[in-house]
């Protein structure tokens, strides 16, 4: 956030792409920007933690603005099962790899 202007809420990592919930703040630039930069430190990061350079995440991006607070659950709980649709896990709590780093459903936030 700090860095480029994006509060991150939920997230689930998938070995190829990435599930999350974001907010601007007043400081945000693009969304496109954001995921440019994120998919390149963090394939870097990865790489140095591995030792060699492969690719790892999906070139494009998808966004989808939620319109109505209800859908925010429907969303929610989409991403989390993907680890199960993907038969990576037998239950989303068993995947390692997510999270919340800002509660974005405080009042007022959305």
């Amino acid at each position: 956030m700090d860095r480029y202007g994006w509060k991150v809420g939920p997230y689930v990592v998938m070995p190829d792409h990435l599930h999350f919930f974001c907010l601007a703040t007043g400081k945000a630039g693009p969304l496109k920007d954001f995921m440019c930069h994120w998919k390149e430190w963090t394939a870097k990061r990865i790489a140095k933690l591995r030792g060699k350079e492969i690719p790892l995440w999906q070139a494009e991006f998808f966004d989808h603005v939620l319109r109505k607070e209800e859908s925010y659950a429907e969303k929610a709980e989409y991403m989390r099962l993907n680890p199960v649709r993907a038969e990576l896990v037998i239950t989303p709590d068993d995947w390692p790899w997510q999270g919340e780093i800002y509660d974005l459903k405080k009042p007022g936030v959305l």
